[in-house]
């Protein structure tokens, strides 16, 4: 028996449904479905990643905004809606990390998170698709050249700073930045959406 406070989750077909709806007939009732689902999840992902509510908030509505006008280019063959709106998110996460990346001189481990966090640690009901998107950006950082995996395993899974992982490969502090640079603007074509 369903408990009163909690409504029912759309399924994965009522999304695309959603999606297609907002794709082909520019609904705004069903835009206003997927905002209504998608936003709190967006937001949480944003704080979590960019630690600042105002961020996390430009985040949702670039991430929507993107949403209503590019939902005509999601291919239900390619996956399901939500990893095609949580890669909607990512790549936002990417342009927002780059103009941190680019304001700043120093740049620290928490930097990477947007990139290689699986966006789907949201959909905490289907670890399956989780799984898969974990396994997909582990064989994105694979495809790097070594010295790039290097600083993107070093800064990610060993959370060292970049000045520490500078002195242990015993190269200028600028060399691991470029590396870095480098990594995330791989990543990210690798893992954006598919554009037709």
């Amino acid at each position: 028996m369903r408990t009163p406070q909690e409504p029912s989750e759309p399924t994965s077909d009522q999304l695309a449904q959603w999606l297609s709806a907002v794709a082909e007939q520019r609904s705004r009732a069903a835009y206003r479905q997927l905002f209504d689902y998608f936003a709190p999840r967006i937001r949480a992902y944003g704080l979590r990643h960019l630690r600042q509510e105002a961020q996390a908030m430009e985040l949702v509505q670039e991430t929507l905004l993107t949403v209503w006008q590019k939902a005509h280019l999601y291919v239900a063959e390619r996956g399901s809606p939500q990893t095609w709106i949580f890669t909607v998110m990512r790549n936002q996460c990417f342009d927002m990390l780059r103009r941190q990346m680019n304001s700043r001189e120093q740049l620290v481990a928490e930097d990477l998170w947007p990139v290689l966090e699986p966006a789907l640690d949201l959909t905490a009901g289907d670890p399956g698709e989780q799984q898969i998107l974990s396994r997909q950006l582990a064989q994105y950082v694979h495809l790097l050249p070594a010295a790039q995996q290097e600083v993107v395993r070093g800064v990610y899974l060993q959370e060292m700073t970049l000045q520490e992982l500078a002195d242990r490969l015993q190269v200028p502090l600028g060399t691991i930045k470029s590396r870095l640079r480098l990594a995330l603007e791989k990543l990210r074509e690798q893992v954006g959406p598919h554009h037709d």
